[in-house]
């Protein structure tokens, strides 16, 4: 690929055009002389935010080193319904077999972005940040933690195993929230941070001298929040997770959280509106 992307991503480039193009786009390669060229435009449906360009220009690039990419918008930019995003041009087989795996990764990615600004924008000025989870598509976690920060928002751990996230059923399997700390501190992976799920203010109690680097407030609502965060006073900083809606998102930010994580950024994606237009 002529684009610097990561090993991983250019994987992921590699796996959809072959899940998608197979031997070939049998219907362009049937109508349309291979000497055709064309111009094409990637317009936005809708207004939003775009992500994800770097990846699509990849796409292109697979297909046809020959063709002409300009991107008219950054990640992060937002567009209104009728914005040009980008231009393409060259042999317009390229150009239409690029076109859905392109417009598969822009929209999706795009959707993501949009979503994590709004969230982004609702609870500004009250000092939270909005993170993102492990509730992303199988496969495409890297572009999806990907939106989420040309979004405006931040990215809680990739997987599994880069830190330490004590949850409930981790804590009822061992016996106490104390018992699991020790035994994450006893373990070769006992430099990662840990963040411990609590869903009790009792549970904040106990989890508070265990020194932990950060703790998670789970399913509580903005008032049984607040009562956490007044006991807490600044000693450990405090997320907020489980049924956070744009609606609510304000009323948590305004507790005094460091943080806030949503699910619904990655796995509710509404896709951004784009089409790609084709002219001679």
């Amino acid at each position: 690929m002529s684009i610097a992307l990561p090993s991983e991503i250019e994987q992921i480039i590699r796996n959809a055009i072959a899940e998608d193009v197979g031997a070939g786009d049998v219907t362009s390669r049937s109508i349309l002389p291979p000497d055709l060229d064309v111009d094409a435009r990637l317009v936005a449906k809708s207004a939003g935010v775009v992500a994800g360009m770097d990846v699509a220009k990849a796409v292109f690039a697979a297909i046809d080193a020959r063709l002409v990419f300009e991107a008219r918008v950054d990640d992060g930019g937002p567009v209104d319904a009728g914005t040009e995003i980008a231009v393409i041009r060259g042999a317009a087989q390229s150009v239409l077999m690029a076109e859905r795996t392109a417009l598969n990764f822009l929209q999706r990615m795009s959707g993501i972005a949009t979503a994590t600004r709004a969230f982004v924008e609702r609870v500004a000025g009250t000092g939270a940040i909005i993170l993102d989870t492990r509730k992303t598509a199988p496969g495409l976690r890297v572009l999806d933690k990907m939106a989420v920060r040309a979004g405006g928002g931040r990215n809680h751990r990739m997987g599994l195993f880069d830190m330490v996230l004590i949850k409930d059923n981790h804590i009822d399997a061992c016996g106490t929230m104390t018992e699991a700390v020790t035994r994450v501190r006893r373990s070769p992976d006992s430099t990662l941070p840990i963040e411990v799920e609590c869903r009790t203010l009792a549970d904040v109690l106990e989890a508070l001298p265990l020194g932990v680097n950060r703790l998670l407030l789970d399913n509580m609502t903005p008032g049984e929040v607040q009562v956490c965060v007044e006991a807490v006073a600044g000693r450990v900083p405090l997320e907020v997770s489980g049924n956070v809606t744009l609606g609510n998102v304000r009323d948590y930010g305004l507790t005094g959280v460091s943080f806030i994580s949503v699910g619904a950024l990655t796995h509710s994606v509404q896709a951004l509106d784009i089409s790609l237009i084709v002219s001679l």
